[in-house]
């Protein structure tokens, strides 16, 4: 997605760190996990963590979103009935309109069956506690570039930079210098019209800046 000016919706909410959600039904117990993450990768790890550390759990279901767009997403019911874990879990990510998000939520086996309705409620209400127990934040996505400019342009760049509130994640200075900066999509045009009035500045996208 490009900038296009002041209109790019380039923030989203997310959480600030891990938080944890129970319910408990006819013996059953439902702990949520709620992570921020950033990856699948990242997803994948741990979940696994997860499948070691509650090992004698029965299920250890769940679901994420991930972007700023949110369109990478995904539910697993873990064995329960189909859609009765993983879509009540990503309903509630979504019904607190979160991103960059993963919430596991592990079952304890009670011994009684709570039926589809039952199992909707569970998955829901630790979700929903798991969330409400965590701090929201607001994230901005942004994509990085690498500025290559002579040390005589120095002056030029470093005053764009410090008027655009940009902070540099990566420099090297000498005769021919180089610098990495994430920029916030709603100024990525504006940032590049005025590199490039800058004489001897290039700037190349080298990726995104979570």
């Amino acid at each position: 997605m490009n900038g296009t000016g002041d209109q790019t919706n380039d923030s989203y909410r997310s959480i600030a760190s891990r938080s944890e959600g129970l319910f408990k039904d006819n013996g059953s117990r439902f702990i949520a996990l709620a992570f921020p993450v950033e990856s699948e990768t990242e997803i994948k790890e741990i979940v696994s963590s997860l499948k070691k550390e509650y090992h004698d759990a029965r299920h250890h279901c769940y679901a994420y979103r991930l972007g700023y767009r949110g369109d990478i997403f995904r539910a697993n019911d873990d064995g329960e009935p189909s859609s009765s874990a993983g879509r009540p879990i990503l309903g509630q990510i979504d019904a607190s309109g979160l991103s960059d998000i993963l919430v596991v939520v592990v079952r304890y086996f009670g011994g009684i069956k709570l039926g589809i309705p039952g199992l909707i409620r569970a998955y829901k209400t630790s979700t929903a506690d798991a969330i409400s127990n965590a701090r929201i934040i607001e994230k901005i996505a942004s994509r990085r570039f690498r500025l290559s400019f002579g040390y005589l342009n120095m002056n030029d760049v470093m005053k764009t930079v410090k008027e655009m509130g940009l902070s540099p994640c990566r420099q090297e200075f000498g005769m021919e210098c180089t610098m990495e900066v994430p920029v916030r999509l709603s100024m990525a045009d504006k940032f590049l019209e005025t590199c490039s009035k800058i004489e001897g500045c290039t700037a190349e996208e080298v990726g995104t800046a979570r």
